[in-house]
């Protein structure tokens, strides 16, 4: 298969139908993994996908082939992409990049101002993550919203996190700050102004003595045929 056939779009009501089965998967993934994720009811997704805060990727046959959405704490200021999972019928077609890809450009559309985040034991989804620019970063710069916190409950990893204070646990998190990127992106803009002021400059120099050598050139021609008038014959034995 290729990502041709399938369709990666924002969800809508049309597809509340698949609720049950994306949480099924979801949590049967993580079992799978062994690993740890705050598990949602159907009706949480639901609304999620009723809310317009998510992704989903459908094969052309009308199956579901992703999942996405989005969540959002301390009023907003932070958005974090959460509960992708790809339907195991359709893994290694490059499906949870473009999902992840589309759920940015999702958050980035709804909340410009917002921080995403996430928190991932998968090396795969760090890597789309590094690849969408979020940048690996301590708990203490995630949200300190309590509901967030609170939604880890259900995850069996639960007593590290709070064995350590919230400081670590076994996820990795990783941030994408608009503030952050956008101070990048001018310094990039600055950078290359002044690389091709540098490079104008280098130009400009090398035309300077283009024009230098080409007028001492003409000089020196002057003088050799003042010395040598034009017409004057070759000494027999030179």
């Amino acid at each position: 298969m290729i990502l041709s056939h399938f369709l990666i779009i924002p969800a809508n009501a049309s597809h509340v139908h698949y609720a049950q089965e994306i949480c099924d998967e979801m949590f049967e993934s993580a079992k799978a993994r062994g690993t740890g994720i705050a598990r949602r009811k159907p009706e949480y997704i639901a609304k999620k996908i009723e809310e317009g805060k998510s992704v989903i990727a459908l094969h052309k046959d009308g199956r579901w082939a992703g999942f996405c959405y989005i969540e959002t704490w301390s009023h907003g200021d932070y958005v974090a992409n959460s509960g992708l999972i790809v339907n195991p019928v359709f893994r290694k077609e490059g499906l949870a990049k473009a999902i992840k890809k589309e759920i940015f450009e999702l958050s980035r559309e709804r909340y410009p101002k917002a921080k995403i985040f996430g928190l991932t034991t998968g090396l795969a989804v760090m890597k789309i993550n590094s690849d969408l620019g979020y940048e690996p970063v301590t708990y203490g710069e995630l949200t300190q919203d309590e509901e967030f916190w609170k939604g880890c409950q259900s995850c069996i990893n639960f007593d590290i996190l709070t064995s350590k204070d919230r400081k670590n646990c076994m996820c990795t998190a990783m941030l994408w700050d608009p503030v952050e990127k956008e101070k990048e992106l001018k310094e990039k803009i600055q950078r290359k102004a002044e690389a091709k002021e540098r490079l104008n400059r280098i130009a400009k120099k090398q035309s300077l003595l283009k024009r230098i050598e080409a007028r001492l050139w003409k000089s020196t021609k002057k003088f050799v045929t003042l010395i040598i008038p034009t017409g004057t014959r070759t000494v027999k034995g030179f």
